[in-house]
């Protein structure tokens, strides 16, 4: 695992109604496309959630594109790459319940996620999607995001602002442009 620094970062942590931290972990798998994982940096960096990449990668984090993406927050991203699913889970350990894989073939709605106060949210590449061995061993814990049939999915980075907002919801994190009074 190669993780990148994350010294600098700002963004609140959503707590629960104790107090306690809630932990958001956005994961893809196989991501093709730089702009894409560039924004969802962006975005997990503003919802204080951590993102990690398995391999392979269809762009290099050093590419230019991904920086611009992410503008100049990429640096503070929570940022861990993995070689592979299977180091990913031996390492975070996740516990019955806290993983979410999302397809637009999934049963459940997106409404339905676990209230959970660690959530690894999953998603595929944006060619391929989830692989099936993780599709398998996971069966109880595939979700979707409704569409219509007009199109044939959201773009990735849409999808996962979508979801890790709603897996916020129950308890939203700080607002850190809110005016004063």
């Amino acid at each position: 695992m190669k993780t990148t620094p994350a010294e600098n970062h700002q963004a609140p942590p959503s707590t629960d109604e104790n107090g306690s931290p809630l932990e958001r972990h956005v994961v893809l798998v196989a991501p093709e496309v730089h702009w894409n994982t560039g924004n969802i940096g962006r975005t997990c960096l503003g919802a204080g959630a951590w993102l990690h990449l398995i391999q392979p990668l269809g762009f290099s984090l050093d590419d230019r594109h991904l920086k611009r993406a992410g503008l100049d927050y990429w640096p503070r991203v929570k940022l861990a790459v993995w070689d592979h699913v299977g180091a990913f889970l031996e390492a975070m350990r996740p516990e019955p319940g806290e993983i979410c894989l999302f397809s637009k073939t999934g049963e459940r709605s997106l409404w339905s996620l676990p209230d959970k106060k660690r959530l690894f949210l999953m998603f595929g590449s944006e060619t391929r999607g989830l692989p099936e061995t993780l599709r398998a061993r996971f069966p109880e814990a595939l979700y979707h995001v409704p569409i219509s049939k007009e199109i044939r999915s959201l773009n990735l980075s849409t999808a996962v602002g979508i979801v890790l907002y709603e897996s916020l919801r129950r308890v939203p994190p700080a607002h850190d442009w809110a005016p004063k009074h």
